[in-house]
């Protein structure tokens, strides 16, 4: 790209706006000029609005905060000035972002990890490689809102990985059920009013409020048909049991999937390596959109998550269950990658590509 796009991150000081600021620091295509936030943080530069009153910084990434966003003045997230501004990357909260988002959708493209939007009829819920053509239905939502930009969110991070590895499976075999068990990192939960270390020593968390219908109707969203300016959801049944676990990132899952056609093994493995994705070479794009392990011990989070950047899908396991007529498997995805800020930043790539930024 010959242009570098301007860009703001909405919610630059929470967890999921700092998992932005680690993956656009060294951007090549994308330059972050405004931040806004609450009026807590507004006015404020982006180093001190993370401080507390005890002197700590509240800065949760591995990686050090980027030079060049220290200084950074935080704006208020109701007025952001949208001046120049190509896309704007929100990183807020449901509540927040039915009011916001639509502020800055009238004049430019917002691409969200929020999950305000991801339901209503005229948004696309995109995973570049799985469900790129349902992009189109952008230009329905402007024309039926009279925004000159939109709203694209990206999924669940729990959805993300499930989803991923049932396109290839959806298109080799059909798919008649899936059923699914996620044993979710807790960094998913964020570090407010989240999961405690007491509650997670030694223990594992039965119940994650919401998530297993977000998953169950994010699926069927994503791997359904668009047909003219209508989802038309996939026809399969999808059932999920969501926990919380002792690891930090990476969402680990066994899935089961009934087939419409007859599904062995030999050719599970190859519907993953052949799969072909469709959004070429970008910048966040991992090497291999898919890691299959032969060694039944993997995928493992720990060991596994942080290949290709975070952004490779990792199956491992895949076994017959001929009693049932289908497939077993276990996958793991990277929750604050490829589930997040990096899995955003991927669907802001494509749609500058394709021609919707």
């Amino acid at each position: 790209m010959s242009i570098r796009k301007k860009v703001a991150v909405v919610g630059a000081t929470g967890i999921a706006g700092q998992q932005f600021l680690t993956a656009l620091a060294n951007h090549p295509w994308f330059e972050v000029v405004r931040f806004a936030g609450s009026p807590r943080s507004a006015g404020k530069r982006y180093e001190d609005a993370l401080r507390a009153p005890n002197g700590q910084i509240g800065w949760w990434q591995p990686e050090p905060i980027p030079q060049q966003f220290r200084n950074m003045m935080i704006e208020s997230a109701p007025e952001l000035n949208l001046d120049g501004i190509d896309i704007v990357f929100t990183a807020i909260d449901s509540d927040a972002a039915k009011e916001l988002e639509p502020l800055y959708a009238a004049r430019v493209p917002v691409v969200s990890t929020a999950s305000a939007f991801r339901m209503e009829e005229d948004v696309p819920l995109l995973i570049p490689g799985v469900n790129t053509a349902h992009a189109a239905m952008i230009r329905a939502q402007q024309k039926k809102r009279g925004w000159k930009g939109f709203v694209v969110p990206i999924p669940n991070c729990t959805t993300y990985g499930m989803a991923c590895t049932l396109a290839p499976l959806q298109k080799a075999f059909g798919l008649k059920t899936v059923i699914m068990t996620s044993m979710q990192a807790t960094s998913g939960a964020g570090r407010n009013g989240g999961v405690l270390a007491l509650d997670m020593l030694d223990n594992l968390v039965p119940y994650i409020p919401k998530e297993e219908e977000k998953v169950q109707i994010e699926t069927q969203k994503i791997l359904g048909a668009l047909q003219g300016e209508k989802f038309v959801p996939a026809s399969f049944a999808v059932s999920c049991t969501c926990t919380r676990v002792p690891v930090t990132d990476g969402h680990t899952e066994t899935v089961f999937i009934a087939t419409e056609r007859p599904a062995t093994v030999e050719a599970a493995i190859a519907a993953f390596k052949e799969y072909k994705t469709d959004f070429g070479d970008l910048p966040s794009a991992p090497k291999n959109f898919f890691t299959v392990h032969d060694d039944p011990f993997h995928p493992q989070p720990r060991i596994d998550r942080d290949q290709d950047g975070g952004m490779s899908t990792h199956v491992g396991r895949i076994r017959e269950e001929k009693a049932l007529g289908g497939l077993k498997y276990v996958l793991l995805s990277h929750n604050t990658k490829a589930g997040a800020a990096k899995g955003a930043l991927l669907v802001a790539e494509n749609l500058c590509v394709t021609g919707y930024i």
